[in-house]
């Protein structure tokens, strides 16, 4: 199969489909690699070392959509991109289709195999593709937070784990999932006085065990989240609905009711956000104030360590990726139902029902399409 692997082109965005290593797995599995030239440059691999792994270097993005079988990316295709998707093409990256209405009707009128990162499971009911840029994200926010709290950007000018008489700042994380406990871990690692929350008992008590007692939990009724995110100094976002848009938990009068400078950090904003006063940012731009708090919202929070995220990202999806090359994509998720999980679109169906249900569209079982 050929296999293409276009620069990514969204703002500061650095990381790459493929890493010179990836390349090199697929070549000798007996495919052939496409590679745009300077995909990897700010990542320190080079063009020459995607030539010495097997690949051949091509100019530009139109040479990978033109001739590519299996176009693998980062983050979902951006307008250009999307224009130049062909029929029966299979695209793997991350969609976030939900949120997304413009990218939704585009990928259907493309007529394209679209198979989403955050979507795929694995036989323990975890995502395993979204995992790893999760586990990025999740200490990100912090760093994020702990930057946006700084009186120069207009937060409250408070340090994360105070000082010697004086107390540390209150961080509230919504959701207790790979983002969450991320997050919680790297807050409490800065001595913050961190409370999480959720809404299910099993995971409070694993969490309870891990961080007690420095941690606190509590039971995610809107009473809880009201009460906690009223006393915040910075509240992490960390709520998924698997392929689904995002749940708005925290509404503007809960904003209102936060101290001024406050913080918070929007990782769900890729699958729309969980804060009413939410709208995506990019890293060129990432914060904005609304009613007196400071917002961050960039929906592509790892592609700031583009290095760290590469390498974490391809570790996970080079089986999937080998798999699809190996077999073809019909093939390849009938023989996986994890990977067929992740079928989002496909020759002009949703095959994802959180997809169709937010966008009011049809839902095609992938097994129709695929005979099973």
């Amino acid at each position: 199969m050929l296999v293409g692997v276009p620069r990514e082109i969204k703002d500061n965005e650095f990381r790459v489909g493929l890493t010179p290593s990836a390349v090199r797995e697929l070549v000798s599995h007996g495919h052939r690699v496409i590679v745009e030239a300077g995909a990897g440059a700010v990542l320190d691999l080079d063009d020459e070392r995607y030539r010495t792994a097997g690949a051949e270097v091509v100019p530009d993005a139109a040479s990978i959509y033109a001739r590519a079988e299996l176009v693998v990316k980062v983050k979902e295709p951006q307008p250009p991109e999307l224009a130049m998707l062909r029929e029966g093409q299979v695209l793997f990256t991350y969609l976030h289709l939900a949120p997304d209405p413009e990218q939704t009707q585009a990928l259907l009128r493309s007529g394209c195999v679209a198979v989403a990162y955050e979507t795929v499971t694995d036989d323990r009911g975890g995502l395993p593709l979204l995992a790893p840029m999760s586990e990025v994200a999740g200490r990100m926010s912090i760093q994020a937070g702990a930057h946006a709290l700084q009186q120069e950007v207009g937060g409250r000018g408070i340090l994360l784990g105070g000082v010697p008489g004086v107390p540390p700042a209150k961080v509230v994380v919504l959701g207790g999932g790979v983002v969450g406990m991320n997050a919680l871990r790297m807050a409490l690692g800065l001595e913050a006085d961190v409370t999480v929350l959720d809404r299910s008992l099993p995971r409070l008590k694993e969490l309870d065990l891990a961080f007690a007692p420095a941690l606190k939990t509590r039971y995610a009724t809107t009473d809880a989240i009201e009460e906690s995110v009223a006393t915040a100094d910075l509240v992490i976002g960390a709520v998924l609905l698997p392929g689904a848009q995002a749940p708005r938990l925290v509404t503007r009068e809960m904003i209102r009711s936060m101290p001024r400078g406050a913080v918070v950090v929007d990782v769900s904003i890729d699958q729309g956000g969980c804060f009413e006063t939410s709208r995506p940012t990019t890293h060129s731009s990432p914060t904005y104030v609304v009613d007196g708090v400071v917002h961050y919202c960039v929906t592509n929070m790892p592609g700031a360590v583009p290095r760290t995220s590469t390498f974490g990202l391809n570790n996970a999806t080079l089986p999937f990726t080998l798999a699809l090359a190996d077999k073809g994509w019909r093939a390849a998720m009938i023989d996986d139902l994890h990977l067929r999980d992740g079928l989002n679109v496909c020759h002009g169906s949703v095959t994802y029902k959180a997809v169709a249900e937010a966008r009011g569209l049809e839902y095609v079982p992938p097994e129709r399409l695929l005979g099973i």
